[in-house]
């Protein structure tokens, strides 16, 4: 099965320094049947405006993925982390016993930002952040990040403590590049950028494509360079 989730159909919030649109329910935004993917259950596509970002907050037992698209973000918490992630760049956050943090966006741009929360496995982990620099090109496919899988770690991925996985890649105008599932999972695809095709059903920069009962998965570029986020999970 697969589900085009218009851009415009997704939720939204606005306030003076963010602009937030989100894929399953959040916040003030509450939608019975968009609930979560799978073990996936946030998808938030967020526009932080300069010299701004969130306060300190708290969060346990998630697994936090921000995928950075534009900008850099600034992260600070209670553990004595701190660091840059800048465009192009992945920070995972295991929020597990507790965890209390910032994100600024200290830059005189925008930072637009996926911010993706993974159910975990286990519970009452102990809290930590990383961020690394994923560099990609076309005519590679897609790259692995983030992952709990069995093998995840040692493609390099940023450990999640989830069966899941976080890929991302850039296909060329026209590329193609399949990607194989596993039974019992289910993936959600979005492009930052470019249009794409999954398997025949066509799909715009910002879609949500939700995946499930799929042995295989083609997808195909449009006219333009497209981006690509996967998020694959337990169903």
């Amino acid at each position: 099965m697969i589900e085009l989730r218009p851009f415009d159909s997704i939720g939204r919030f606005r306030n003076e320094w963010l602009n937030a649109h989100h894929h399953f329910s959040f916040g003030g935004y509450h939608d019975r049947a968009r609930m979560g993917w799978g073990a996936l259950r946030v998808w938030n596509d967020d526009e932080v405006a300069p010299h701004t970002g969130f306060d300190p907050h708290p969060h346990r037992d998630m697994e936090i993925i921000t995928f950075i698209r534009q900008g850099a973000i600034t992260h600070k918490d209670n553990l004595g982390n701190e660091g840059v992630t800048r465009a192009g760049d992945v920070q995972v956050m295991h929020a597990g016993t507790g965890i209390t943090h910032a994100e600024y966006n200290q830059e005189d741009e925008p930072t637009r930002l996926f911010q993706i929360w993974v159910m975990p496995d286990r519970t009452g982990v102990e809290p930590g952040w990383a961020s690394r620099e994923f560099p990609r090109a076309t005519g590679t496919g897609l790259h692995i990040l983030a992952g709990g899988r069995p093998g995840d770690a040692a493609s390099g991925a940023l450990p999640l403590y989830a069966d899941a996985a976080v890929l991302a890649g850039r296909l060329a105008p026209g590329e193609r590049t399949t990607y194989t599932m596993e039974p019992g999972r289910a993936a959600y695809l979005v492009a930052p950028q470019g249009n794409f095709t999954v398997n025949g059903v066509a799909a715009s920069a910002r879609d949500g494509v939700a995946i499930s009962d799929e042995r295989a998965i083609v997808i195909e570029a449009g006219a333009i360079e497209t981006e690509l986020v996967l998020v694959d999970v337990r169903s």
